[in-house]
């Protein structure tokens, strides 16, 4: 049997070979219990060494890696909390606002329910369902073709829909954010969307947490300069806020 660390370098090396893999395939693999690749999973992921998924893990070179909705949901949920609650601040009563779909946006759908005089136009099924019964609130959904592993709507049928509108505020999630690559996600649609987003938006504000920094996936939506102002946590290194600065991109740290 291999000791801990051996293990660990084995399930590392096994992950980065196949791209993914499974807590059962793993436990087959290295012959120990699942509760045991389970721990080792979770150890590796705060090591920043690999991103655990519901029932298995990933490896971290994978640009085309997107977890789901519900693996996303609970992860830094308090950051994400603080992000959300500086992005409301910046809402007024008669604001038409745009919300992306995302784990942080839903956060601010959320806080939302305190106005009493919003529009709120969104591609997320999650921000719907938490603001459909506000009375006070206008929402609209954009349809288009629901992706499972984000619960909201992008494609051709998203972006004819949003140049329908022009909004006051567009709210923005990312998978990377990086200073040379700048604002990235693995789907081409989704990209599209977000694109399409800042593009009628007078303001385009975009949320991300410290684990988003100077990751780059497979497609590109936008460079860091078409973004008006980044709402980031407190773990956010200086080098990358320095490198804002430079870009003349508004920012607050929260």
């Amino acid at each position: 049997m291999l000791f801990e660390e051996e293990r660990k370098r084995s399930i590392v090396q096994f992950v980065e070979q196949r791209t993914r893999a499974s807590v059962q395939e793993l436990s087959l693999q290295l012959g120990v219990s699942e509760s045991t690749i389970r721990r080792d999973l979770k150890e590796l992921e705060e090591a920043r060494l690999l991103k655990r998924t519901h029932g298995g893990a990933v490896s971290l070179q994978s640009v085309n890696f997107e977890a789901a909705f519900p693996d996303k949901a609970d992860r830094l949920l308090d950051e994400k909390q603080r992000i959300a609650a500086k992005a409301v601040q910046m809402i007024q009563e008669g604001d038409a606002i745009l919300l992306d779909g995302g784990t942080t946006t839903l956060q601010i759908a959320r806080a939302l329910k305190s106005f009493s005089n919003l529009k709120v136009i969104t591609n997320s099924i999650m921000a719907l369902n938490e603001l459909k019964d506000c009375r006070n609130i206008e929402v609209s959904i954009t349809g288009g073709m629901l992706r499972p592993d984000t619960m909201a709507f992008v494609g051709p049928m998203t972006e004819r829909s949003l140049e329908m509108v022009r909004v006051d505020k567009a709210f923005l999630g990312t998978n990377g954010l990086d200073l040379q690559e700048g604002i990235t996600t693995p789907n081409m649609l989704e990209a599209a969307t977000k694109r399409k987003m800042i593009a009628v938006a007078k303001q385009s504000i975009l949320l991300a947490d410290h684990s988003k920094i100077g990751q780059v996936s497979f497609c590109k939506v936008a460079d860091l300069n078409e973004i008006d102002h980044c709402i980031l946590d407190s773990a956010v290194q200086g080098s990358f806020t320095r490198g804002l600065e430079a870009m003349d991109v508004g920012f607050t740290i929260v």
